[in-house]
């Protein structure tokens, strides 16, 4: 069964525990760039799968990261 996060604190939680990707600077913001570009295969594949809300939200949660991120430096 596969739970999609619904919120960023079980977002973060699915990608740094159970995936056990760290959420660096360099990650984050790569993915950002990919999640932004409607060209990009992958993008398109998420979108195709997970539905434009779903994509919206994960978008939205890596900004979130980013600033965390920044914050915290």
């Amino acid at each position: 069964m596969i739970i999609i996060p619904t919120s960023y604190e079980d977002w973060k939680h699915c990608i740094t525990v159970k995936c056990n990707i760290p959420l660096t600077s360099k990650y984050v913001h790569d993915r950002i760039l990919a999640l932004t570009d409607t060209n990009d295969d992958q993008t398109k594949r998420f979108i195709e799968t997970w539905g434009e809300l779903h994509h919206a939200s994960t978008l939205s949660w890596f900004y979130k990261a980013a600033q965390e991120l920044e914050a915290a430096e």
